[in-house]
């Protein structure tokens, strides 16, 4: 099957002091319509570069990427052009702020999106009908009125969702979108994930460090370590019988059921 997104020698160096910063380089991969795509790996390994690039917040240094074989432009040109991008590829960062103006009332939030999409998602008539479900379908009912400020931060992450979806986009991605999340409100989202996938083929890329989130969620896996791809796979593949030292770093780190933390020496036990 052709792939949807395909991510190809993706690389992006910034400038410094003395030299250039390599944030990640080389980067190279392939995702199906409908298919959940996993990014792990420590912290500053490159992941949320990637998606950044593949979203169009920021321009690669070398490499392509590829919307159902064609190249995606890093800077659409022209108002059309940049809500056709917008259209396409939706991001849900880990801090809801980035998304959210304090300003306006989530309702309001989600109706300017909505206007600004009008031709391509239908006649606006509707447009206060379509606010309640999205707010519905993200768990947040009746807050259509709610300021970004009276929110609890999960629910201000489900706003930022809300956003991302009312586009309806072919790809979405998340980076660390659940990690702020309670485990209550995690599995709603991510079963939420989950129908959009199974029911109308919207294609996830899911930057996280939780691996129980990537085996719940993700068919493929990436795993990053110092801003370059150590390995990748089937998530049932690369999670029991990973291939780099790397990875079986990442899975040692994962505790387990009767973990306790090591005390070192020379501390007290606790009364």
């Amino acid at each position: 099957m052709t792939a949807l997104l395909e991510v190809t020698g993706l690389t992006k160096r910034y400038a410094g002091r003395r030299e250039e910063v390599t944030a990640c380089e080389d980067i190279t991969f392939r995702v199906r319509r409908g298919d959940a795509l996993a990014l792990v790996g420590e912290s500053g390994a490159g992941k949320s570069t990637v998606v950044r690039l593949v979203a169009g917040l920021e321009q690669p240094t070398a490499g392509r990427i590829l919307l159902r074989g064609d190249p995606i432009d890093a800077r659409p040109r022209g108002r059309t052009a940049r809500l056709a991008r917008a259209a396409t590829v939706q991001i849900v960062h880990q801090d809801p702020y980035s998304c959210l103006d304090p300003r306006q009332t989530v309702g309001a939030g989600l109706a300017e999106l909505l206007r600004l999409h009008a031709r391509r998602l239908g006649p606006g008539a509707a447009t206060r009908t379509r606010v309640a479900d999205l707010l519905d379908t993200v768990g947040l009912p009746g807050l259509a009125d709610a300021r970004p400020a009276r929110l609890s931060g999960g629910q201000r992450q489900r706003a930022a969702i809300a956003r991302a979806l009312a586009v309806e986009p072919d790809i979405l991605l998340l980076d660390e979108a659940v990690a702020a999340l309670d485990v209550s409100v995690q599995a709603q989202i991510l079963n939420l994930l989950a129908d959009l996938r199974e029911h109308k083929g919207t294609t996830l890329v899911f930057v996280t460090h939780d691996l129980g989130v990537v085996r719940q969620l993700c068919q493929d896996t990436v795993v990053m370590r110092g801003g370059r791809v150590v390995e990748e796979g089937p998530v049932a593949r690369v999670l029991t019988a990973p291939r780099h030292p790397y990875t079986r770093t990442l899975l040692d780190s994962v505790p387990r059921p009767g973990w306790h933390p090591r005390r070192t020496s020379g501390t007290a036990a606790a009364p």
